[in-house]
């Protein structure tokens, strides 16, 4: 049998920790324990630390490769009626993916494959996940870069509409493709 040592917290769990329990009232019978809190000069290292990452983060940001919007081609909203027969129910939606949780570039990479593979697969309508959005009052960024991607190449030789899922399939959230025809080869 091996024995567990607790795990010590990092100095940015302890700070965190200390202002979430300050928060909270005590079981009856329980003491508070607070942790003590760190010495000034750790919390100056804490705050230049976190300075530096978003100075990263920035830096990044700023190095990513901008998408060439010349070439974009808007792709047309998907027919009303069509539209009416998937948030009925009565054209099935033959694939979904969910694309919460994840940066730009993993969830741009994510969709072009699983469109590809719809396309290849001969599928034609799919539901495609973004989320409404992580704060109150502002579009996502995966909502609002989605219709922006599926008009430039290579999305668009995959795609032929798109429009705003029914509530019943995410609302806001969420948004029908259609996709091209696949063609085959009249070899």
């Amino acid at each position: 049998m091996t024995r567990h040592t607790p795990k010590r917290l990092s100095l940015e769990d302890r700070i965190l920790w200390n202002k979430v329990a300050r928060t909270t009232e005590p079981l009856k019978g329980k003491v508070l324990e607070e942790l003590p809190m760190p010495a000034d000069d750790a919390m100056e290292e804490l705050s230049r630390l976190v300075a530096s990452d978003r100075s990263r983060a920035v830096a990044r940001a700023a190095a990513a490769p901008q998408e060439v919007k010349a070439k974009a081609h808007p792709v047309r909203k998907i027919d009303q009626p069509t539209h009416n027969k998937l948030a009925r129910g009565r054209l099935a939606i033959e694939g979904r993916v969910d694309l919460h949780g994840l940066t730009q570039s993993e969830a741009h990479g994510l969709l072009l494959s699983f469109l590809s593979r719809a396309h290849a697969e001969g599928l034609r309508h799919v539901l495609v996940i973004t989320g409404k959005g992580a704060s109150l009052g502002s579009e996502g960024v995966l909502r609002r870069a989605l219709p922006q991607w599926l008009a430039t190449p290579p999305f668009s030789h995959l795609v032929s509409g798109i429009d705003e899922a029914s509530r019943r399939h995410g609302g806001g959230g969420a948004f029908y493709i259609r996709i091209k025809r696949h063609r085959r080869d009249a070899s």
